[in-house]
């Protein structure tokens, strides 16, 4: 073995604990032959006879001054005997009690870099992913906006991690800890609970899987009940964010599933999103939010941030479209706003006083866009106080 290849294991074995070693052979054919209780474990391998099989030495003294190169020794027997590198070892160990999730972007790549834009959106991207499966999993019917419950904040600050990357284009590596097990009882028997981890790496495959459906063949049922599949808006988005690079030729999921716990029945198969996949999305997030977000009479107080002149009226009445920034439900929107006349004079001298505008009308949300339609009242009666205007009519358009 190469000195390099020796270094890559005594690396991995800073990231690893001996428990950790001990339930992946426990869960991968080997027998505890052996213990010694804070010292050593001896496990052998069940593979052939038990004069030929190999057995490796497990040490669990941290304290000993010679633990650190022993527990290198281990791995990087492990790896000889599975005929695994340092990597796809370390990926095998943590797998045990962790699901992991492979984010791989399929593009040319000259030195096998990414420009470092794009790693930090990606990232961005898949932390909006992950966080927009645990709210589903813990709250089928939350909005996926404003606050979040505890649990899908104590997973993202507690149980999922960043691994190491793979080999093959570029490949982020997720991983989410399912924890201690926790068993239940079922007709008298215990059985390990499912953890939340686990519910939110479902909800996750099962969305991912939903949506390249979706973009391939329209099916209205699943939109009427889209969280039962795994299926959100932010999700979408979040893909949408992933695969903006012109150079990304697909994304490529999968998942690895913990022995830990019982096999999925989803994410067992690399899911793909091609060009052709990918330009599907928004009209797949577009049917989503309006789903999540129907058209509701909304009365809108905010600054008007910029003005679109338009043409006039067939009265000859001026008209444009103003862009408010306001505040609804715990949530910052930018709402376009026709008017005219009366109407948008007011917006005209609300955007160069900076003046609070206030207008109601039914809020929808189409083609990326807030917008407020149907009949559009302004109440005008703060500007006019503040301008000592006596007309009394508010207006609308």
């Amino acid at each position: 073995m190469t000195r390099a290849a020796f270094d890559s294991y005594r690396e991995i074995a800073s990231a690893l604990t001996p428990p950790a070693v001990s339930q992946f052979l426990a869960s991968h054919d080997w027998e505890l032959e052996q213990k010694q209780p804070q010292v050593r474990e001896v496990w052998r391998y069940r593979s052939g006879s038990l004069s030929t099989a190999p057995r490796v030495m497990v040490p669990l003294a941290t304290d000993y001054a010679d633990f650190a190169p022993r527990f290198a020794d281990t791995l990087e027997s492990l790896g000889h005997i599975h005929d695994w590198d340092a990597g796809q070892l370390l990926e095998h160990i943590i797998a045990t009690r962790a699901d992991l999730f492979f984010v791989r972007l399929d593009q040319e790549m000259i030195d096998g870099t990414i420009p470092f834009q794009q790693a930090e959106k990606t990232l961005q991207a898949i932390l909006k992913l992950m966080k927009s499966a645990a709210t589903t999993a813990v709250d089928p019917n939350h909005p996926n906006k404003g606050r979040r419950p505890a649990a899908v904040n104590e997973f993202l600050e507690e149980d999922v991690r960043l691994g190491h990357t793979k080999r093959g284009s570029f490949v982020f590596t997720v991983v989410s800890r399912l924890g201690e097990a926790n068993p239940q009882s079922v007709d008298g028997h215990e059985q390990p609970a499912m953890s939340f981890s686990r519910q939110v790496m479902e909800t996750l495959a099962r969305g991912l899987e939903t949506t390249k459906r979706l973009t391939q063949s329209w099916d209205e049922e699943v939109v009427s009940s889209p969280s039962s599949l795994g299926l959100s808006a932010g999700l979408v988005e979040s893909l949408e964010e992933m695969s903006q690079s012109r150079h990304l030729r697909s994304l490529d999921f999968s998942f690895e599933w913990a022995a830990a716990e019982r096999r999925p029945e989803v994410g067992l198969a690399t899911i793909t999103l091609d060009r052709d996949t990918i330009v599907e999305l928004p009209r797949v997030r577009e049917q989503l939010v309006r789903r999540e977000e129907p058209v509701r009479r909304e009365r809108l107080a905010g600054l008007v941030k910029s003005l679109i002149r338009e043409d006039s009226t067939p009265h000859g009445e001026e008209a444009g479209t103003a862009i408010i920034v306001a505040e609804v439900k715990r949530k910052t929107l930018r709402v376009h706003v026709p008017l005219t006349g009366a109407d948008h004079s007011w917006a005209i001298m609300a955007y160069e006083r900076q003046l609070p505008f206030t207008v109601t009308g039914d809020l929808s949300y189409e083609r990326r866009t807030w917008r407020l339609t149907g009949r559009i009242e302004v109440d005008s009666s703060f500007l006019r106080h503040l301008t000592g205007s006596e007309d009394s009519d508010s207006g609308s358009s």
